[in-house]
């Protein structure tokens, strides 16, 4: 069987791998996002429909082989994908929402193997006729959020196509280690050389952003994540896209300044770099495959630069825009003493990111189905999928015109209590930046 040398992406993940019960080939590394569907669900079709996908995208078939030097992946044949399917029809419809809400949550706090594949499988709830949930659960090591999308898309085309509806044809896809070869082969290219000259420059002297925990790493507590939510108002929402339109710059530009000041009230310190995330997906050619593509994104700012927040948001845009020019996979290896605070015994990453909006499946409807993605989730829970040693902010837009915002947090690093003040902390100072950002600021 062919070996297929790792993505630096994939390379980047196995650095938290600490045995197959934690880290990124634990069982609670995965993604789970559900569906409302309106519309009669075959549970044997919807079932062929998920292993078409596996068929198309090899990534959710892929073993990466990590007791060899160096490490390697390789893909498997195709194979069925488990569905299970549950009878909710007792459930009163004016209690479906919350139900909703708890099926999703008690599959985000199960797991996942790394070791049976395919590595994807779901649950289909039927409440009614016509009245469905469809959940998918997907190990972080095959897919990052924007594969969700492209899963979900492709699902819900084979599901329709299956039906005998005329759907047309998927868009052709490029399996997974053609990325991983070619981005391989780009390694030395001078091409990266201006890139790698930025970060070197840009990060020369700067340390990660990392929050002090509540428990040592030495305590050898087993790791485990909570996820605690909680909502911006909907008044502050739209000053955030207020700002934002006045600034030239996206919404997650203001809301990392105003994160950026809460760093600053908790550390005292005005040279940030707070870590977040891009979709990586430069090369047009790997648009419609599924895999890991993100790319981890330093984003450095020195507060006493600024007057005010609305010189922040400036600064920040020109940060940002220049980092995302900038985007590639191997950073760290040009700022080797980056993270160096996140391995102290008490200090623990903490990543910002703001999800996009969905790029499909909002009320669409294909064949005789319409799909709705839940996205409103607001209740806290116990166990969620797993982040590797911190913290990671999740902010997520609502239609309803709030925000709805969640924490994953190593529970075995930090307390409850530690991440709802530092919520509270940061609605405060986002509401009173964007309420006048012309208001000066004191560092």
């Amino acid at each position: 069987m062919e070996q297929i040398p790792l993505s630096f992406n994939q390379q980047f993940m196995c650095q938290f791998d600490r045995g197959d019960e934690e880290g990124a080939f634990g069982p609670h590394n995965h993604i789970v996002h559900g569906w409302r569907i309106r519309g009669e669900v075959d549970a044997d079709t919807m079932r062929a429909a998920l292993t078409d996908v596996v068929a198309r995208h090899e990534a959710l078939r892929t073993e990466i082989v990590r007791d060899a030097e160096p490490s390697y992946q390789r893909v498997l044949p195709p194979s069925p994908v488990v569905l299970d399917t549950r009878d909710m029809s007792h459930v009163d419809q004016a209690d479906r929402d919350d139900i909703v809400d708890r099926l999703i949550t008690e599959v985000e706090s199960s797991t996942i193997s790394i070791r049976e594949f395919p590595l994807i499988r779901g649950l289909l709830a039927r409440f009614e006729q016509g009245d469905h949930l469809l959940v998918l659960t997907v190990h972080h090591m095959a897919a990052d959020g924007f594969s969700v999308r492209v899963i979900s898309r492709d699902v819900v085309h084979r599901y329709a196509a299956l039906r005998g509806f005329d759907v047309g044809e998927l868009p052709p896809t490029r399996p997974y280690r053609e990325y991983a070869v070619r981005q391989q082969a780009s390694h030395a290219s001078p091409a990266l050389d201006p890139s790698r000259r930025y970060w070197r420059e840009t990060l020369r002297g700067g340390r990660i952003l990392s929050l002090p925990t509540d428990i040592p790493k030495s305590a050898g507590l087993p790791e485990s994540t909570s996820v605690f939510r909680f909502l911006i108002d909907t008044e502050v929402a739209e000053a955030v896209l207020k700002v934002a339109r006045a600034h030239r710059c996206t919404p997650f530009m203001v809301l990392l300044a105003g994160f950026m000041r809460l760093v600053h009230q908790m550390s005292g310190t005005t040279d940030v770099v707070v870590p977040t995330f891009t979709p990586g997906r430069g090369d047009e050619d790997f648009q419609d495959t599924v895999g890991l593509f993100f790319n981890f994104l330093p984003i450095r700012s020195r507060l006493s630069e600024y007057r005010n927040f609305g010189e922040l948001v400036n600064g920040i845009r020109a940060n940002c825009l220049e980092a995302y020019s900038h985007d590639i996979a191997q950073i760290l290896d040009e700022a080797p003493h980056l993270m160096e605070p996140v391995l102290e015994d008490d200090r623990a990453a903490c990543v910002f990111q703001v999800f996009p909006f969905p790029l499909l499946l909002d009320g669409s409807m294909i064949g005789d189905l319409a799909y709705t993605e839940v996205r409103r989730r607001v209740r806290s829970q116990p166990v969620g999928g797993d982040v590797p040693n911190g913290a990671l902010w999740t902010l997520n837009f609502d239609p309803a015109g709030d925000i709805v915002v969640a924490v994953n947090f190593n529970r075995n690093l930090f307390h409850e209590g530690t991440i709802s003040a530092m919520a509270a902390d940061y609605v405060s100072i986002l509401r009173e930046s964007v309420a006048d950002s012309s208001a000066p600021l004191t560092w």
